[in-house]
């Protein structure tokens, strides 16, 4: 069995330009959609060939909205694919014509290359090499395998000694750039010494697989990694690997090539279905509302808006044409409610969002002095942002107003309590998990300004914060709100008896 590269992971911040790039433009089939087995809530993404095969898959993990990180030392830094070598000026022409950023054509190491950027910002070079696919794609000038990967280290010499295990030897080399070849491929070696490091995040890549004969060959190659920080070998269903750093700091896989991708979906359907690593079953139905969704070339789609919130949709099999909108707990994110929501209206289209203040890296709505001291400026700022925010999600996406419920947990119900008193006319329906007076000078609501709104608060009978429930509810009366508050047994956090009052009292007086 060859040796050489089995697939390269990178890490993307926008799902849907990653789909676009890869499938539209450059024609790869995505051959599997998973639940990250590391991180279920990851969406885990493998394009390929037409079978997935070893050698030409491109597999990226989905942050979205994730923080970019940086390219350097320590890492995989480019990946080039294969394409035929008089396709070079019809893949200049796509890309000019789809507004691809490309560079070239150039010669490297005696080849013709041209030099893309994905959405991420991730260099992939356009390799004009006869290697023929496995599985050939429809596209007869597809990118048909993984030409190389480029690794950027500060430890040439060990990190070339280090790939020999995996099948390489040098080869040739081109100023600061060192390459080695196993008997499918190549990998590019260099000198980074002097730049910054890498860092993790979206934009990079995370790392390359190398291709094991069997599974007994990845076992052996743990013995012998023996001393360094190699891992146990894991079974990702699709294949068996091993993870390890090589001297520079750079991530390397040995996976093995069976079972493969067709062990759970038949040829002609891969890539069809979003499966749950198997040690996540029991939450399946919840992670495939996290995980977010996206469309294939020619799928229908709601084009996403740039608007002055990070937001993710939800949008169900069969949408009833109402909205949930979702304002996350201190340290949640966008996503985090939309299990909760899905099982209160699985018919609902959510909308989740995530706040813009942070406190020492989490996500909040507004900055606070202390647990019980909050910063009046900010939320009085961040309530107006928000009201805007609702009125325009809803003109972009074209969102019923009056089928619309607002849902917080916590921070988020905190910040949806003020927004009420506020900006009235912002949300005609809530539910307020955990919600609390946060305003110290709140205005003295007209008897009718809330005439028409229905509120639910549900609070904690053991949540040390319940003592600031009270004000809050008393100004939402005083309002003219039609305000349903209960007391669960309860602390801060949620229970199951949260879902089934909150779903029994949205299933009450369906909003007109």
């Amino acid at each position: 069995m060859s040796t050489g590269i089995h697939h390269v992971t990178g890490i993307t911040r926008r799902v849907q330009a990653n789909v676009d790039f890869y499938v539209g433009f450059l024609g790869l089939r995505l051959v599997k959609r998973t639940g990250g087995y590391e991180d279920a809530e990851q969406l885990h993404l493998f394009y390929g060939d037409a079978l997935g095969s070893p050698g030409s898959v491109v597999t990226f993990l989905v942050w979205e909205d994730g923080a970019p990180g940086r390219v350097g030392h320590g890492q995989v830094a480019e990946i080039a694919l294969a394409v035929p070598p008089e396709s070079i000026g019809e893949w200049l022409t796509r890309a000019m014509t789809a507004r691809v950023p490309v560079q070239g054509p150039s010669r490297e190491f005696g080849e013709t290359v041209l030099r893309l950027k994905d959405p991420d910002g991730v260099t992939v070079k356009l390799v004009g090499l006869d290697m023929p696919a496995a599985a050939p794609l429809p596209d007869p000038i597809a990118p048909t395998r993984l030409r190389s990967v480029t690794l950027f280290t500060e430890k040439p010499d060990e990190t070339r000694d280090f790939l020999a295990r995996f099948g390489y030897a040098e080869q040739a080399s081109e100023g600061a750039i060192r390459r080695v070849a196993s008997d499918t491929d190549v990998i590019d070696i260099r000198d980074a010494t002097g730049f910054f490091g890498g860092i993790p995040g979206t934009g990079v890549l995370d790392h390359v697989a190398f291709r094991a004969t069997d599974v007994d060959a990845v076992r052996q190659m743990r013995l012998a990694l023996k001393g360094t920080d190699a891992t146990s070998v894991h079974d990702r269903k699709y294949f068996l690997s091993l993870y390890v750093r090589e001297p520079a700091g750079i991530l390397l896989e040995y996976a093995t090539d069976t079972p493969g991708f067709t062990v759970d979906e038949s040829a002609a359907d891969l890539g069809q279905t979003l499966f749950v690593p198997p040690h996540d079953a029991a939450r399946a139905e919840d992670l495939r509302v996290i995980l977010p969704q996206f469309a294939l070339p020619g799928e229908e789609r709601t084009p996403m808006r740039d608007l002055h919130f990070i937001h993710r949709f939800h949008r169900p099999e069969a949408p009833d044409g109402s909205t949930i909108i979702l304002l996350h707990g201190t340290g949640g994110n966008e996503s985090d409610l939309m299990p909760l929501a899905h099982r209160l209206a699985p018919n609902a289209t959510l909308l989740g969002v995530r706040g813009r203040s942070t406190e020492e890296g989490i996500n909040r709505w507004f900055r606070r002095y202390d647990a019980t001291t909050y910063d009046q400026a900010d939320i009085r700022a961040e309530a107006e942002a928000f009201a805007a925010f609702v009125t325009d999600a809803s003109r972009a996406y074209g969102l019923d107003p009056a089928r619309m419920t607002v849902l917080g947990y916590s921070n988020g119900a905190n910040l949806i309590g003020a927004i009420l008193q506020l900006y009235p006319d912002a949300a005609q329906q809530a539910i307020l998990l955990r919600g609390l007076q946060v305003l110290e000078d709140a205005p003295q609501l007209a008897p009718d300004a809330l005439a028409g709104h229905r509120v639910l608060m549900l609070n904690g009978a053991r949540d040390p914060f319940a003592g600031m429930a009270p004000a809050l509810e008393q100004a939402l009366r005083r309002g003219g709100a039609d305000l349903d508050s209960q007391m669960l047994a309860a602390g801060h956090e949620l229970s199951a008896e949260d879902l089934t009052r909150a779903g029994a009292w949205l299933a009450a007086e369906p909003v007109a």
